[in-house]
């Protein structure tokens, strides 16, 4: 990092002055001679304007001279031969070098340039990443926006150790492709379902604000949210097992599925301002903060969302939750990683800017453990205590109020849901007694908003209009119609489907008949036009549920077990990693400050 550091600072130098390391006299075409005492000149003054070791200086400026030949060696290669330079990001047990770079094509297929990072770099089972978006194996190159010099992340995509046997081997290649599937198909599945079914058989997700009430969202909207919602739980529970790999796969899915949201959504709630914080604090994990610019821009969303949804001074959050103590821990890893982005890039002043207001919010949210452990006597959870403390400026007693106080408006809440199941399932019994199966009358309840005689309407009416329905078609193909056309010389079944089609009128289905030359097949079940919660004609059988089959349910079983049980579960942040990049980032930009202060 410090390395990253010394190159943009003298980077910005070289363009000050306008110097061109790729050019005379500090590189020449025979590349056998090189021009010492011209670059160490410039290493002395440069080293003497930073106040770093020439050595380092040295070092850096023929690192940068480097790059610079062979990025214009790579922009000539691809103007005379369409043959482009991509510099390869790639994990750190696997850089040869500092910068690595592979030469192909752009009008290639991404699993054509996976196969040679395989060979040269002897990495199997990855995953490309441009600007924060997984590039499809089967697609081009240029189809998907690569072009000459950029720099493409390689991402493991398991980082369990190989193993000894042959099918041990083969499971980690397919692990976490099954697992990302499976998350998918089981969010998908939750994502279909409307709360129409019997709740008390078949799970859903219902999507609610801060005080547990249920929003009304478009399907399309809704469907999206969730699976982007369910992506971005996953996601988290592997960060909280240090899998940064799988992680990074789980919540880059989830930001694909956030941009199906509409705008007006995403700028009311937290969720995706808090994702792109989490998919840089993966980059960061992976050391991958050489994507600066997919990097900066992603923190920068994450800012703008918050101070929309909080408030400039975080007004919103205090109107509505009375204090912002817990929320300010994602303020704290905002500034921390625009710290570390400002010092790679060079700028040292920006960057111990932010550190100084991470350092202050780090000492009042570093909580006193005395205070932990005299909550955590009073029975509260080590959650509840961080929370409560935080929320209440580390005071001690208010502290155990603001945590009973949310402990009971928790239970309320549960209450309510509870209340409101057993309502519903007491009035899915009530209309099932009437007749009709559960499932119609758990549909026709949710079409009702739960008002149980709307529905018992609904189901009467579609009841009605399915009788009519078989009515018309029975009187249509009455057997004295049906006869006189087969008087006629016509089949039965042919006359019985013409009758149907022409509403019962015998002379119009002859002259149907005699157009088709009295070929014409039965009628077949033609789709229902009614909206899939409209109910058919009473019964008491029970039809099967596509939807609940064994393995749908144990998908659904799956994905729910990483759902966090708390919904504050994300605030809920130990501060030991960012206390680490805390000591890191001091020690770095400790360096320089000397000259500074």
């Amino acid at each position: 990092m410090a390395e990253q550091n010394t190159e943009a600072k003298l980077k910005n130098l070289l363009k000050q002055e306008k110097i061109q390391l790729w050019n005379p006299p500090y590189t020449v075409e025979d590349e056998r001679l090189e021009p010492q005492l011209v670059q160490q000149e410039l290493a002395e003054r440069f080293a003497a304007l930073l106040f770093l070791p020439v050595s380092e200086v040295g070092g850096a400026l023929e690192s940068i001279r480097v790059q610079t030949v062979k990025r214009s060696k790579g922009n000539q290669t691809y103007r005379e031969t369409n043959v482009a330079t991509l510099e390869l990001l790639l994990p750190r047990s696997s850089r040869k070098s500092k910068k690595n770079y592979l030469e192909t094509r752009l009008d290639v297929c991404v699993q054509e340039v996976v196969d040679r990072i395989d060979q040269e770099f002897g990495l199997r089972h990855i995953k490309l990443i441009l600007n924060g978006r997984t590039l499809s194996p089967h697609e081009r190159l240029d189809e998907q926006g690569v072009k000459n010099l950029s720099k493409v992340m390689v991402l493991k995509v398991s980082d369990a150790e190989l193993k000894q046997l042959m099918s041990e081997e083969e499971q980690r290649r397919n692990q976490q492709s099954e697992n990302l599937q499976r998350t998918q198909k089981g969010f998908q599945i939750l994502s279909e379902r409307d709360g129409s079914e019997d709740s008390s058989n078949v799970p859903f997700l219902e999507i609610a604000d801060q005080k547990g009430n249920p929003l009304k969202i478009p399907h399309k909207e809704r469907k999206a949210l969730i699976l982007a919602m369910g992506f971005h739980e996953k996601g988290r529970s592997l960060m909280k097992r240090k899998q940064y790999d799988d992680a990074l796969c789980h919540l880059l899915q989830a930001d694909q599925q956030f941009s199906v949201c509409g705008s007006a959504l995403l700028s009311s709630v937290d969720n995706f301002s808090v994702l792109q914080l989490d998919i840089v604090w993966c980059y960061r994990a992976l050391e991958a903060l050489t994507c600066l610019e997919d990097g900066r821009s992603r923190l920068q969303r994450a800012e703008d969302g918050f101070l929309r949804c909080y408030g400039a001074r975080q007004e919103r959050l205090l109107m509505i939750q009375g204090n912002t103590g817990r929320e300010e821990v994602l303020f704290l890893r905002l500034y921390l990683l625009q710290s570390l982005l400002s010092y790679i890039e060079g700028n040292d002043i920006q960057a111990r800017h932010q550190l100084t207001k991470v350092e202050s919010l780090f000492s009042h949210l570093c909580l006193d453990s005395e205070k932990m452990a005299q909550l955590m006597a009073l029975g509260f959870s080590e959650r509840e205590a961080r929370l409560g403390l935080r929320a209440c400026q580390g005071d001690l007693p208010e502290a155990a109020i603001h945590i009973s106080s949310r402990r009971q408006e928790r239970e309320e809440l549960k209450q309510r849901e509870r209340q409101k199941r057993s309502r519903r399932t007491e009035d899915i019994s009530s209309l099932a007694e009437l007749g009709y199966s559960r499932r119609d009358a758990a549909r026709a309840l949710h079409r009702a908003d739960g008002d149980v005689n709307k529905a018992c309407e609904i189901l009467q009416d579609a009841s009605q209009a399915a009788q009519a329905t078989n009515d018309s078609r029975e009187g249509g193909a009455s057997p004295e119609k049906v006869e006189q056309l087969l008087y006629l010389g016509f089949e039965r079944d042919a006359s019985e489907a013409a009758l149907t089609l022409m509403d019962g009128d015998v002379q119009s289905a002859a002259q149907f008949l005699l157009d088709n030359q009295g070929v014409l097949s039965p009628p077949s079940s033609s789709p229902s036009t009614e909206e899939p919660s409209t109910s058919s004609s009473p019964s008491t059988e029970e039809p099967s549920t596509s939807s609940s089959t064994i393995e749908d349910e144990e998908l659904v079983s799956e994905v729910l077990e990483d759902l966090s049980r708390h919904e504050e579960d994300y605030l809920d942040l130990t501060l030991e990693e960012e206390s680490e990049l805390i000591d890191t980032m001091k020690t770095f930009l400790s360096r320089g400050a000397a000259h500074t202060m």
